[in-house]
């Protein structure tokens, strides 16, 4: 059976969100920018072990998360910044700060690193969710691919919205910026999408899945969805889900 066959599933499921779940799958195998195939699986095991982490239920159960000191449970294959920036960003987002960002590049995590680890626990997080929401078991994790990764930089700049240093588009090459994904035309990236743009792959491979999950950016500038519910009923879902997710954004 191929990956992301939906023959058990209590609902239909468009060919596009499967076709979209592969690409992702097949996207996180691969070597990336700044992380190995090995490492970015490692990251995506990471995401789901945070899910029954003893350290991250101590530490979300506490007044604050900082209070409480621990190792979390890991698979040993990534070092700890990154274990701890996985598990925190899957577990307690809404209570993350720049102060702790900070402590990660202090501990020898690079903001690079950082972004295209965060690009694929989002991914992972995203497809998971919608398969728990279905009562769909989660898909196997792919196998990593062998190959280097790209190391490819970009003109950065800092941006007060934002912790991490983002692409700086007015310097950016057309191929860097298409990698954002924004319709032509469009003056200024959102910062919601500047946000990984440092890995600009990492923001393409977002734009892929949540073309899919949700609408294209053309489509939300037209406010068309071209889904079985309209723009507005499509809002109020995401709105309400944000808020029961404490998303600060």
């Amino acid at each position: 059976m191929s990956a992301f066959s939906y023959p058990d599933s209590p609902d239909p499921i468009r060919a596009d969100l499967a076709e979209a779940y592969r690409w992702a799958w097949a996207h996180i195998a691969a070597s990336g920018t700044w992380l190995s195939g090995a490492e970015r699986v490692a990251v995506a095991e990471e995401t789901r072990r945070a899910r029954r982490c003893g350290l991250c239920r101590e530490r979300k159960a506490a007044l604050s998360p900082f209070a409480v000191d621990g190792e979390h449970d890991h698979s040993g294959a990534l070092p700890a910044p990154m274990i701890d920036a996985v598990h925190r960003v899957t577990t307690d987002a809404s209570r993350l700060s720049r102060a702790w960002y900070s402590s990660l590049l202090a501990d020898g995590l690079s903001a690079e690193q950082y972004v295209e680890a965060l690009g694929v626990t989002v991914l992972t997080i995203s497809i998971d969710e919608f398969h728990h929401a279905m009562g769909l078991a989660p898909e196997p994790l792919p196998e990593p691919a062998a190959g280097e990764p790209s190391r490819a930089t970009v003109p950065r700049t800092e941006i007060d919205e934002v912790w991490v240093p983002v692409m700086d588009v007015r310097k950016a090459s057309r191929e860097q910026r298409a990698l954002l994904g924004t319709p032509p035309g469009v003056p200024k990236v959102p910062n919601v999408i500047r946000a990984l743009s440092l890995v600009p792959e990492q923001v393409n491979a977002w734009v892929q899945v949540a073309n899919a999950q949700y609408l294209s950016p053309d489509k939300m500038l037209g406010f068309e969805t071209g889904r079985a519910i309209d723009r507005a009923q499509m809002e109020l879902v995401a709105g309400r889900t944000s808020s029961l997710n404490e998303c600060f954004y």
